[in-house]
Formats: structure tokens, sequence, C-alpha cells
């Protein structure tokens, strides 16, 4: 499995597809993922979510894009090569991953933080979406991401739950491009300290001046965005980082 998952934070359908597209035709991407978030959890909002349904969501009402997509059948593109995962930063998670999932993925990325009660949401995901729902045990996998500033002792609850942690490496989520925050060093040294067999990844301001460090400290894979989208050559760039292969990668 490649070391490297580009990332995708789009304002539009278009771009979601352009971007998408782009992704596919570099032969070493193999997993991607997608950034999905509700203006509310995290802002400025990205497709689907539009900020003149704000207050539809707050009443639970559902992506109407996506449903349209899940009602037409279509799919993800590239589902023969490309591992999709989508980074949940929103607060109607549960929701947003049946639609998600119905469309293709199979990583399903919750944040600590959007939850009042995260065994419940984590329980309810497995019930809703893991074996109880009918899925393969290998098809569907969960992880939860922490912000830089919370206390680990939030994800102790629920490490039985998940198949990876995604640590944020930035203090504002929701947005690419933004300063690196070095406090996620320590945050990666702890955790891998105390959970060595958990999969470990870093999303938010990864560069080839930190990634190497990121892997001496057991981190599995970078998630990495606006390094590669906004390089002039994207293909050239994530070679760069592949060359830094590891051997936590998964």
């Amino acid at each position: 499995m490649s070391l490297v998952v580009p990332a995708v934070l789009p304002a539009s359908k278009r771009e979601f597809e352009e971007t998408l597209a782009l992704f596919a035709n570099i032969p070493s991407v193999s997993r991607v993922q997608i950034d999905s978030v509700d203006d509310t959890f995290a802002t400025p909002a990205s497709w689907p979510y539009l900020p003149s349904t704000k207050s539809d969501l707050v009443l639970g009402a559902p992506y109407p894009e996506l449903e349209a997509m899940v009602q037409k059948g279509e799919m993800l593109p590239h589902l023969d090569h490309i591992v999709y995962e989508v980074d949940l930063m929103c607060l109607d998670a549960l929701a947003a991953a049946s639609l998600w999932l119905a469309l293709g993925a199979t990583r399903l990325t919750f944040h600590a933080e959007s939850a009042t009660d995260l065994p419940r949401l984590l329980s309810s995901a497995r019930i809703r979406y893991g074996t109880g729902g009918g899925f393969a045990s290998d098809l569907v996998s969960f992880g939860l991401a922490i912000n830089v500033a919370s206390d680990l002792a939030l994800l102790e609850p629920c490490l039985g739950e998940i198949e990876y942690v995604q640590c944020m490496g930035i203090a504002r989520i929701g947005r690419q491009g933004q300063p690196f925050d070095e406090r996620v060093f320590e945050k990666v040294r702890i955790l891998h300290s105390r959970h060595p067999d958990i999969a470990i990844q870093v999303d938010g301001g990864v560069s080839l001046k930190n990634a190497k460090k990121f892997l001496t400290l057991g981190v599995s894979n970078l998630i990495v965005g606006s390094g590669i989208l906004r390089a002039a050559d994207p293909a050239a760039a994530l070679a760069e980082f592949e060359a830094l292969q590891t051997p936590y990668g998964v």
C-alpha cells in the first residue's frame, strides 16, 4: 500500500470529479481521502455541503446531491484501483456515512470532537455499517481523527472499535494549506508508544520537511492535499513523498 494518501477538499462537484481524475492518472495512487466539511463542525463548507443549506443540515436533512447520485446508481470513479476514505468533518457523520458507502467508499474517519458520546457513535456505526449491517469486516474500516489540541484520553475508550487514528497536524481543520502545528509530533509519539499496533496517519500540514520525522515516530500514512495539488507537477510531488517509503505502511 502507498505511503501517501492524496486528499481532495472540493468546492464543487466539477472540482471533485476533476481532482479524482487527476489522482486516477497517477499510477502510484491507490487510496484517496475525500474531505467532507459541513460549515458547522468545521468551516468553510465543502461540496456537497453548501452554506445555503446549512439550516437544513441543522434539521438533519441529507445531502441532496449525494442522494441524487445514489438514486441514479452512480459510484465513485476508478473503484477498480482506488480505495476511498471519507474524512467526516461534520456533525451528521452517521447520516453522511451511509451515502458515501453507497457510492463505494470503504473507509470512514469520524472526528472525536464531533460527538458528545463517542463510544455510542462508533457502536452505532458498527451496527449500521459494519458487520452488524451486513458489511464484510474486511470491507468497511473505521478510524478516528483527533485535533492537535485535544487530549488523547478522548480516544482510549474507543480504540478497540477502530482500525486507525488520524492525528490532525493543523490547528484549524477543514482548510488545505494551513500552517503546520508542531504539537502533533508529540501527540503521535505518545500515541505510538502507548499503542504500537494501531495504524496512525497524519493529516494537515504534511510536507517533505516534516515527513521523515513522522515516519521515525511510527506514522503509517501521510495525508497530503495542497502539497500535491498546488505543485507545478502533482505526480512528481507525490513521487517525492513516496520516495520516503516506510516499514510502517498499511
